[in-house]
């Protein structure tokens, strides 16, 4: 009958085996995490030695403000931070995205463009700058997609690209012009995967500050290619006598821009971890990445809640005489800096403009016993047992990088050490 062959044709329910092993086996890491390398990590391991010197550890190698006492917090923001905590008001979670009053705070700070006033909507809060580069790319890349960085930069643009199959194309930064980007390079790695250009200004290594001019070049890039720009700007304002820091974003009325920004390098509390993406967009493209920067921030459900809430202390009430001290000090290292390493021969460095950081030429050929960049700053380190990052690190040759927020009279015997060196190997 029809009814039994209905029965006979039926394919009978999958079999589900359940598998048990003798003994657990060794378990594989996932692809991300397989793919995460820190590309300073890879050059440091090389460099892994201890000191053959009774001499005292000089380390120039770490961006970390706070770590010899001498640079510190405002005033205002320590007492306020000590006061949110006695107050028990803000030990509970905070919104995804901010509380609101960060948010607010943070586009009256930087507000951007005078016709295109940011608000706090165009506001995401972060676990620090860090976190919010990641945020930045995710929003905007896929997998296979391309992101334009510079080189020589920031090494975790690489690594947070790696880890999510971003593909990483690099224009070249160019030294004898104070570190401006080849606008000719970056136009021809551009590509119809190209999802981003990442601008970051002022730079780490690089110490260098953008004229609104090449800005503005850079800015002509994006316009032609329809491609936006990530702007990273940790260290905004932080530049020297002189010199005059400039947003992209007050420069243009087209191009739209993710701005990252945070507290860590301005007010020297790298650990407090507060940073932020601020959208900047024009004509109204960026909708759907306001709408996806807000659902990036439930992955965290909300960076720290007690430093959160004393943004409003920190960026609209730090008194002026706190920002024009510590431009003062590190103004000042970095001309004592530049000044020391340009009496040393074979070694080359480009003028700091602001930050924290020089980056210094190494002619090889005038130290033929070193190999490399590398080989030459694992000597320093065990003969003078001063450390510095190899250009390697970001992904230069022959440069090595010196952060010079230590006292003067620490930095004063670090050059000296180097100079005694150098002296030591040159033909």
């Amino acid at each position: 009958s029809k009814a039994t062959v209905s029965v006979l044709n039926c394919t009978p329910p999958p079999v589900h085996r359940i598998i048990t092993m003798a003994e657990w086996l060794p378990m594989e890491m996932s692809h991300a995490a397989a793919n995460t390398s820190n590309p300073i990590r890879k050059v440091v391991d090389q460099m892994m030695i201890k000191p053959e010197t009774d001499k005292t550890p000089i380390p120039l190698s770490i961006g970390d403000p706070c770590t010899d006492g001498n640079l510190l917090p405002p005033e205002n923001v320590t007492k306020a931070l000590v006061a949110a905590v006695q107050g028990n008001t803000a030990n509970g979670y905070p919104p995804s995205a901010g509380y609101v009053a960060a948010r607010e705070a943070i586009a009256k700070k930087f507000p951007g463009h005078p016709n295109f006033p940011v608000d706090m909507n165009d506001v995401f809060v972060a676990s620090g700058a860090s976190h919010a580069l990641q945020m930045a790319f995710d929003v905007l890349l896929e997998p296979g997609d391309n992101i334009l960085l510079p080189n020589p930069g920031f090494s975790l643009y690489k690594t947070i690209s790696d880890s999510k199959g971003f593909e990483t194309k690099f224009y070249d930064l160019l030294p004898e012009k104070g570190w401006e980007a080849d606008v000719e390079d970056m136009k021809k790695k551009i590509d119809g995967k190209t999802k981003a250009i990442l601008v970051n200004n002022p730079s780490n290594p690089c110490g260098s500050n953008y004229s609104k001019e090449h800005l503005q070049a850079i800015l002509k890039v994006a316009e032609d290619h329809k491609v936006p720009i990530i702007s990273d700007e940790i260290y905004d304002g932080l530049v020297f006598e002189g010199e005059t820091f400039t947003s992209i974003v007050e420069l243009t009325e087209t191009v739209p821009v993710i701005v990252v920004g945070g507290i860590a390098k301005m007010y020297v509390v790298p650990g407090w971890r507060v940073g932020w993406c601020v959208v900047h967009d024009r004509n109204g493209v960026m909708a759907q990445v306001r709408t996806g920067l807000l659902a990036l921030t439930t992955l965290i459900l909300g960076p720290n809640s007690m430093v959160q809430s004393i943004v409003p202390e920190i960026l609209l009430n730090t008194p002026e005489s706190y920002y024009t001290g510590i431009k003062k000090t590190l103004g000042d290292h970095a001309k004592m800096t530049y000044d020391f390493f340009c009496g040393i021969e074979g070694l080359k460095p480009v003028r700091p403009q602001g930050a924290m950081y020089v980056m210094v030429g190494i002619d090889m050929a005038r130290f033929p016993d070193f190999k490399n960049d590398v080989d030459f700053s694992r000597a320093l380190l065990r003969e003078q047992a001063v450390m510095v990052l190899p250009g390697s690190c970001f992904l230069i040759e022959n440069f090595f990088r010196v952060v010079f927020t230590k006292p003067e009279d620490k930095l004063k015997d670090a050059y000296s050490r180097v100079a005694e060196f150098c002296a030591k190997y040159r033909k």
